[in-house]
């Protein structure tokens, strides 16, 4: 992932910059994101069991308001804390308690505790998290869904070339450009990822900033690129008729969907209510998610979700 997508690990820098931030707001008098009793219900005053925290983009801060409605639903009072921050400054807050559970992506999670970690199925990344987790943190139960970088193609070219998965693009690999950030051309899952998984080289990387967004769209819709590097979560993909291949070689690691959680309040009826949530949410669940609350309709988080929660059938 680039290194201004929500999962990404490029951001471990951060922490050292958020780190000495939160010294410098200390030795002000100021306050950080987790001093404010600015949420949604209530968290940080005193009238909340659990603290939902998300982090710094919308898809967080609304899986935030899921976890939260669902947990409320069960009996477990919660309320919400969005906007936190980066990886590295929403992690701390679980650890320090300022939140106790918060929505998270597999992979990353694993990377940013293991950095050498080499785990890139989805078992075998779940499997791995509870003995790299630091002392009183878990995990729940994962759910299908994912936010990961994906190799996306218009309908016509999957019918076209009858591509399913990217080893079949790999038969044709060298006759199409790839619209994918500048950093893809050395990323381990890029390029080099593409040719060592599955031997496709491209004829050409046409790099673009918008990380999957409007320009990258324009330029595979217009054929200007055969394939592109897209969020499994974007609306656009489902909006515009595009086919995500498939990845057996698992190329881009397991990002499915799981709360994050500190083990010292977190009650079994809270830890199955968060359960219920990852057992039934899908990546169309997100695709929908995100087109609530960044498409048109504009939702604010705790809106969206509510609705989705009701359609679910755990909110009555």
């Amino acid at each position: 992932m680039n290194e201004t997508h929500p999962g990404t690990t490029g951001r471990r820098a951060f922490g050292a910059l958020a780190a000495g931030l939160a010294l410098v707001l200390s030795a002000c008098g100021g306050s950080g994101p987790l001093d404010t009793g600015d949420s949604t219900t209530g968290a940080g005053t005193g009238g909340v069991a659990l603290v939902v925290g998300s982090a710094d983009f919308p898809e967080s801060q609304v899986l935030g308001e899921v976890y939260a409605g669902a947990l409320n639903a069960a009996g477990v009072r919660a309320g919400t804390k969005p906007n936190i921050g980066s990886r590295e400054v929403y992690f701390r807050a679980v650890q320090d308690g300022s939140v106790d559970v918060v929505p998270e992506y597999g992979g990353n999670l694993l990377l940013h505790v293991d950095r050498e970690a080499t785990e890139v199925s989805a078992e075998d990344v779940y499997r791995a998290l509870p003995d790299r987790l630091p002392d009183g943190l878990a995990v729940l139960e994962a759910s299908t869904a994912e936010n990961k970088d994906a190799m996306v193609v218009t309908r016509a070219t999957a019918e076209k070339y009858q591509l399913k998965s990217i080893e079949d693009m790999a038969k044709v690999c060298s006759e199409f450009s790839i619209g994918a950030p500048a950093t893809f051309a050395e990323r381990a899952y890029g390029l080099p990822g593409l040719k060592g998984n599955y031997g496709c080289v491209p004829r050409k990387l046409e790099p673009f900033s918008d990380g999957g967004g409007p320009v990258t769209l324009k330029a595979l819709l217009s054929d200007q690129v055969q394939v592109a590097n897209i969020y499994t979560t974007t609306p656009s993909i489902v909006d515009n008729d595009l086919v995500v291949l498939e990845d057996p070689k698992n190329n881009f690691i397991a990002q499915q969907v799981l709360p994050l959680y500190n083990e010292a309040r977190m009650t079994d009826k809270a830890r199955e209510a968060l359960n219920s949530v990852s057992r039934i949410l899908t990546t169309r669940d997100l695709l929908d998610l995100n087109r609530a609350v960044s498409g048109s309709q504009k939702q604010n988080a705790k809106d969206a979700a509510a609705a989705w929660l009701k359609d679910k059938g755990i909110v009555r």
